[in-house]
């Protein structure tokens, strides 16, 4: 059962702790639609079985073995031009909790916590809604893979295959709130700049040659950076650079 926080400034101090769900995000969603959520509101849910991730992928989940929850934040204080700063701050976060357990995670483009020679660990699904051109609520969907030792996919991992150590839920979401709380102040305060150098800093494959395909070709390429509306820079083998959105290029 996971309680209302008591060491954080607004996140966590309304939490709905639902044993199963679809998807916690449609959840959050529905308590924005009724007008119904408060700014720090929290749905967590111990067995999410038809779970969200980017590109319209599904994110599996075994029952009480990992994190699977979302936030609802309400950033106003941006302009919805300005929406993959609140990416970039929420993945700073995760990264730094979760560094003290594998020292070695990274983020890859645009939201993924992965951790080179192993796989991916996380993800993050940020959906938002909108009033005319205002940005009215986010809703933060994070999954996590803590305890799970067997996926259908090798290329999913968790912090217990990594370092063999059982993870207490509980306590470990607590961290991650208090983490993700603090990054969001410095985006509340205009940290923007620091906001994504870190997020850089920590960039799977960043200066590094790889492979990659879009639109049924594959090449070779370097991400050299992000665009200011967070699209991949990526430098070709002709000194060219070029710019993906989400949906036009796939890792190889």
């Amino acid at each position: 059962m996971y309680k209302i926080l008591a060491n954080t400034i607004f996140l966590g101090k309304d939490v709905h702790f639902l044993p199963e769900c679809h998807s916690t995000n449609d959840i959050a969603l529905n308590l924005v639609r009724q007008k119904r959520a408060l700014e720090g509101s929290i749905v967590i849910c111990d067995h999410q079985s038809k779970g969200k991730g980017q590109r319209g992928n599904s994110w599996s989940s075994q029952a009480g073995q990992n994190l699977t929850f979302s936030l609802i934040l309400r950033p106003d204080f941006m302009d919805i031009t300005e929406q993959f700063y609140l990416n970039m701050a929420i993945s700073n976060s995760l990264k730094q909790m979760l560094q003290d357990y594998v020292p070695t995670i990274e983020v890859k483009w645009p939201n993924d916590l992965v951790v080179p020679g192993y796989g991916k660990i996380g993800g993050i699904l940020i959906e938002n809604t909108f009033s005319g051109k205002e940005w009215e609520f986010a809703v933060v969907g994070i999954g996590l893979n803590v305890n799970q030792v067997d996926f259908e996919s090798n290329r999913a991992s968790s912090i217990k295959l990594i370092t063999g150590s059982e993870i207490n839920l509980e306590e470990l979401f607590r961290l991650l709130i208090t983490q993700i709380e603090q990054g969001y102040i410095q985006l509340k305060k205009g940290k923007w700049k620091e906001i994504k150098q870190e997020y850089l800093m920590n960039l799977y494959r960043k200066e590094i040659w790889a492979n990659y395909s879009s639109n049924g070709e594959q090449f070779e390429g370097k991400i050299v950076g992000i665009s200011a509306d967070g699209k991949l820079k990526i430098e070709l083998k002709n000194a060219e650079i070029a710019v993906f959105g989400l949906k036009e290029i796939s890792f190889l």
